[in-house]
């Protein structure tokens, strides 16, 4: 295949398609991003530009086969190719997904990175070169580039905060006010009262903002302690 047929291969129209799945992706990753979710800008970046790939390929196939085969009763499924790739993925993502603690989820970008990879191959593979060297280049740009764009969205975090205190003597009322004050949202609360020991003991599950990480719970926990009553404090993500 030469140069030439590279180059044709890549029309205008085709490169809008890819323009517009990276901008469909964008405003749906950032979105995620900000909320803090594992599934975030590059993640969901790679995803639509491994459908856009894929649907391309599809549409090549679907046309090539009426121009090689005039027979009107011949009737191709442009969705065949897409549908199997959706379904083979959905395994091998899932298996490079990793949960390691309550709120860490590690491998979704690889997930899409391989999902992308092997859509990338069956460009390559049915001839699609130019449309797979595109690909390439616009996913190295997501991998290499978007990090950096993704220490500057104050996404939200989320830990656990775990009290123990005397419960006759403190009051919930105080923590929950005092927590709020830093302008952090509490999403739940695991409740616990040793009625024999009159001790209490709260987790609450925190959601704040990526900035706050290091220095939050220092002043939380100092503040906590000036409470009537806190026994014992412990941070943990």
């Amino acid at each position: 295949m030469s140069w030439q047929t590279i180059l044709h291969e890549i029309r205008p129209e085709i490169l809008l398609r890819l323009a517009i799945s990276m901008i469909v992706g964008l405003v749906l990753g950032i979105e995620r991003e900000i909320h803090g979710r594992a599934a975030g800008l590059r993640t969901t970046l790679l995803v639509c530009l491994a459908s856009a790939v894929a649907m391309i390929i599809s549409e090549a196939f679907y046309t090539e086969s009426f121009a090689q085969n005039p027979d009107p009763g011949w009737r191709p499924d442009p969705a065949r190719l897409a549908a199997g790739v959706l379904a083979g993925m959905g395994f091998l993502g899932a298996g490079v997904i990793i949960h390691q603690r309550s709120h860490v989820i590690r491998g979704v970008t690889t997930a899409a990175t391989l999902w992308l990879a092997s859509i990338l191959g069956l460009a390559v593979g049915a001839g699609a070169i130019g449309v797979g060297l595109v690909a390439t280049v616009i996913a190295a740009i997501i991998l290499n580039l978007i990090p950096r764009l993704e220490d500057h969205i104050p996404n939200d975090w989320y830990s656990d905060l775990t009290v123990e205190a005397d419960s006759e003597i403190s009051s919930v009322e105080e923590i929950n006010a005092l927590i709020r004050s830093f302008g952090v949202k509490i999403k739940g609360i695991n409740w616990q009262e040793d009625i024999v020991n009159r001790r209490r003991t709260l987790t609450l599950h925190l959601k704040y903002k990526k900035g706050d990480h290091f220095e939050l719970p220092a002043k939380m926990i100092t503040s906590l302690s000036l409470l009537p009553g806190i026994k014992k404090a412990h941070w943990h993500v």
